[in-house]
């Protein structure tokens, strides 16, 4: 099957609205593949990118935690086949001695792979009347009907999945999870405090369920999202605008302090409270991304008392094992992350992105049908 169109949510610059248009893609390249979409997740990455706190080249197409079905191939590849479904994640080289070691999301390339809007050579996966038109975000752009990944970056699933819900696997839920999972590795009745119960937040509290965790602790503003926190498997809540002190509500519960901590808001005061939730010695890990820059202050002391600040991303996970393994935990009722998801079809993207900005929709997916 050759496609040479596609329909995308196109950012012409910075001031100006998504626009859905059309576009040509080129000739595969080696190892690529073309991916037609069923669903894509809108992540708050993109949003960081719209509002121009990753630098882009315009014009470029975003969206990267896309799921849909193999449409065409390099002549290369052999792992991946013509109507294999699949689940899109970030890109990376496989080859370097991160990727080698089982750390591919931090590839020495990653940056030029998966945020630079272009192949590792410069050349770009779509255009626009003759006009390079910069794709490749995480190695996808999946905010269209169709995208160009890699056999890199597309992970085989069974044909019999709901693949319209799939795509937030790839990031957001992999980000949460794989925190918990590959990163903390907590031992069961360890103590967990995660700040923020947005997609990545509740994401970690499953798999903290998963891991046996006493007590999960879920600290967010949102009492409906707390509720939902508490039902995916969070042991205690704390509405942290309705407290005067956050540090002592939270010791109440804790006693000496948390062995782990995630925060997934990225401002300043949350990290630094995060930290200082801790026993000692305890880990912290943040993960929210507000801009390329963005300086917090942490007191040393809390450090020298033994406790750790760690910053990851994509949950450290080599997506080819990590996916596989919470659809697996969905399909036996541990992992619920279809509770998270809210349809939209791909028409309706601006809906979808006011409803992450406004905080109203947990994890908004587009939609893009089956033909």
């Amino acid at each position: 099957m050759t496609v040479t169109r596609a329909t995308v949510a196109l950012v012409r610059d910075l001031e100006s609205p998504l626009e859905l248009t059309e576009v040509q893609i080129p000739t595969l390249e080696s190892g690529e593949v073309l991916v037609r979409l069923r669903g894509t997740g809108v992540c708050h990455t993109d949003l960081v990118a719209l509002e121009g706190g990753i630098p882009l080249e315009t014009p470029f197409v975003l969206g990267h935690e896309g799921a849909g079905v193999v449409a065409a191939i390099a002549d290369d590849v052999t792992a991946l086949s013509v109507g294999d479904a699949v689940v899109l994640s970030f890109d990376h080289c496989t080859e370097c001695a991160q990727c080698t070691s089982g750390h591919p999301a931090y590839c020495e390339l990653s940056g030029a792979m998966n945020y630079f809007g272009s192949r590792l050579d410069g050349s770009t996966t779509l255009s626009e009347n003759g006009e390079e038109v910069h794709g490749s975000w995480f190695g996808q752009s999946s905010f269209g009907t169709y995208a160009v990944a890699s056999v890199r970056n597309a992970v085989r699933v069974d044909a019999d999945l709901p693949l319209d819900i799939l795509g937030p696997l790839g990031c957001g839920l992999l980000t949460g999870a794989g925190t918990v999972l590959n990163v903390l590795r907590p031992e069961p009745g360890q103590s967990l405090i995660v700040f923020g119960v947005g997609g990545v937040g509740l994401a970690a509290i499953m798999a903290a369920r998963v891991a046996g965790c006493d007590p999960i602790i879920a600290v967010d503003l949102n009492p409906e999202r707390l509720e939902l926190a508490r039902e995916l498997g969070a042991t205690h809540v704390v509405n942290s605008g309705e407290t005067t002190d956050l540090g002592w509500a939270l010791t109440e519960i804790t006693g000496t302090g948390a062995d782990f901590a995630i925060e997934t808001v990225g401002l300043g005061p949350v990290v630094r409270t995060a930290v200082e939730s801790l026993k000692t010695p305890g880990r912290a890990v943040t993960l929210g991304a507000r801009s390329m820059e963005n300086e917090i202050t942490i007191d040393q002391g809390n450090l020298l008392m033994g406790r750790q600040l760690l910053g990851v991303l994509e949950g450290d996970a080599d997506p080819h094992e990590l996916i596989p393994r919470l659809i697996e935990l969905w399909r036996a009722g541990q992992f619920p992350f279809d509770r998270l998801v809210e349809k939209f079809p791909f028409e309706r993207i601006t809906d979808a992105v006011a409803a992450v900005r406004d905080g109203k929709v947990i994890k908004p997916v587009l939609t893009f049908g089956e033909s």
